[in-house]
């Protein structure tokens, strides 16, 4: 208003003096000068809190949860002035393929056949992992490559062997198959361990492995007759 009409005027219509009127304006800045004062400990602290992640919207519900009357506009400025901005935070995606180990890798058997034309011809594997509440849960599983049915299946809240052999224990009471099935898999620590192909060997299973997957390789479970 003091930009549309000159202060004496303003002073008049409100019936005070000009000193007044000054005084009046440097106590409002005051007061919300006292208050931004007091936001700044607590904005960087959910700043903080927030692994710095937080920008103004996000950081304007934060504190309204904690019953700070806060509006965006001021949030924004407080935050400007601090030198606090949010950056986002990347998505941590966890590792299921070891393949960097001294254990005997397969050939891929699996390229070499041109069609799948018969249950228990091929069976795939592979391990993926879910969010939980408590964690990252893993997921194990054995497909038939023609039949496209989930064969076996494991959980387990780690990477460890046990899990996907559990999921082949579990394929192989359900199916039985005769020897010579191909077991196709990635190079994952877990396929490649003494443990696991022992099981292969015991059941008349024969190991194949993909290669290394590359950005000009095409992964297993794209090609023609992959699960």
């Amino acid at each position: 208003m003091k930009n549309d009409h000159p202060i004496t005027r303003l002073s008049a219509v409100m019936a005070v003096s000009r000193s007044g009127y000054h005084a009046q304006a440097a106590g409002r800045r005051n007061v919300r000068e006292r208050r931004g004062d007091a936001l700044r400990p607590k904005l960087r602290a959910a700043f903080d809190a927030s692994r710095q992640t937080y920008g103004y919207p996000r950081m304007t519900v934060e504190l309204r949860d904690q019953h700070e009357p806060v509006g965006k506009v001021r949030v924004a400025r407080l935050m400007k002035e601090e030198g606090l901005c949010g950056r986002p935070l990347k998505r941590y995606r966890p590792q299921t393929t070891q393949s960097d180990h001294d254990d005997p890798i397969a050939p891929n058997r699996l390229a070499e056949i041109q069609t799948i034309t018969a249950r228990d011809q091929v069976w795939q594997t592979d391990i993926t992992y879910l969010p939980t509440a408590a964690g990252w849960l893993y997921l194990a599983v054995v497909i038939d490559a023609c039949s496209k049915r989930v064969l076996g299946w494991a959980m387990g809240a780690t990477l460890d062997t046990a899990v996907p052999l559990a999921a082949l224990m579990m394929a192989l009471r359900q199916r039985k198959p005769s020897p010579g099935l191909i077991h196709h898999s990635d190079r994952g620590v877990q396929y490649a361990s003494a443990d696991y192909r022992g099981a292969l060997a015991d059941h008349g299973l024969v190991a194949s492995m993909s290669r290394r997957v590359t950005a000009t390789t095409t992964p297993p479970w794209k090609r023609s007759g992959a699960a």
